[in-house]
């Protein structure tokens, strides 16, 4: 297997300079006021774009696959925030108690729609229903990833969600969101052929957000509260729960009676958590926490379940190519 799967993408060294940026050069002051603002109105645009281009047909279409699109969900927002909760007494001493907010909000978090799709069709899976689900999950995480994160924060001991934090939420994401489906009709075809502006919009907007979140966190001290031992500690966090994800998914969809192609979709599309949708909504969220330490276990998560899943759509792809070999040899 080659070295060059397991390296990292051209948008995660963007992520890993844009993090020794804010490190050596953090930005303070006016300056800060300025990307304060850039960012807000980086993150509007963000979600009205993908308001434009969120197909309301193929969400039409494939919604009559309810059972694997409840189960994609239920593993996204019952399975992840259950495992946030449950393994606090066997994680929670391997990292500071901000870290491992940021690990809640993480297990809160949709689904990704890109990778998401894009592993499934790899692994030959169910790529219609991979697009409904993923699309469905970073929909209705605009409204349930809030409402999750204010009963985890109650139960984790950080009080709940307030109004203001719900109103920010309808107000930045919520209404562009809309407002991007409701000129998806005069739009729509535009955005389709653009994608790349809609993909620059994305990196650039978490860009951003992570180089703000970072300039304020290490302003107040970050990596002297985040020594090797607790990264590390969060890195094992991370990698034990794309691990029971991956499991449970997996053998939760043979259980469950689905065939190998929806297997496929359910596994790739219920492990994964969004860092486009992760990081904007950690600004508007947790304004006034840390949020240095509340984006970075997002970030080493999504480039562990990157590098994981091209691994097992590659072994998915092998082992189809093989039985399929193995079906016409018998046809013969």
């Amino acid at each position: 297997m080659s070295l060059r799967r397991f390296l990292p993408d051209r948008f995660t060294c963007a992520l890993i300079l844009t993090v020794t940026l804010a490190t050596v050069l953090p930005c303070r002051g006016a300056a800060a006021s300025v990307f304060e603002v850039l960012t807000d109105v980086a993150i509007a645009l963000l979600f009205f774009l993908h308001g434009a281009k969120l197909s309301r047909e193929a969400v039409v279409a494939g919604a009559t696959h309810w059972r694997l699109h409840l189960t994609v969900l239920a593993s996204t927002f019952v399975l992840f925030p259950l495992l946030g909760l449950l393994l606090r007494p066997l994680l929670a001493p391997l990292v500071t108690p901000e870290l491992y907010l940021g690990v809640l909000f993480l297990c809160a978090l949709p689904s990704t729609v890109q990778s998401s799709i894009a592993f499934t069709s790899i692994a030959r899976g169910n790529v219609a229903a991979a697009i409904c689900s993923a699309s469905a999950s970073s929909l209705l995480g605009i409204v349930i990833t809030p409402l999750l994160v204010g009963v985890m924060l109650e139960s984790h001991g950080q009080g709940g969600m307030s109004w203001e934090a719900i109103g920010s939420i309808t107000l930045q994401l919520f209404v562009p969101f809309v407002a991007g489906q409701v000129a998806q009709r005069w739009i729509g075809g535009w955005v389709a052929k653009h994608r790349g502006l809609v993909s620059y919009v994305d990196q650039g907007s978490i860009l951003l957000v992570v180089y703000t979140a970072f300039s304020a966190a290490v302003l107040q001290g970050l990596w002297k509260q985040v020594p090797l031992p607790v990264l590390g500690g969060l890195l094992v966090m991370n990698a034990v729960l794309l691990a029971i994800a991956l499991l449970v998914t997996r053998y939760g969809a043979r259980a469950l009676g689905f065939d190998r192609a929806d297997e496929i979709t359910i596994v790739f599309c219920g492990s994964k958590k969004s860092l486009a949708s992760g990081v904007p909504m950690a600004k508007v969220l947790f304004a006034g926490h840390p949020l240095g330490a509340i984006v970075l276990p997002i970030m080493l998560f999504h480039q562990i379940q990157l590098m994981t899943c091209a691994v097992l759509a590659r072994r998915y792809a092998a082992r189809s190519t093989e039985w399929k070999g193995a079906a016409e040899t018998r046809g013969a």
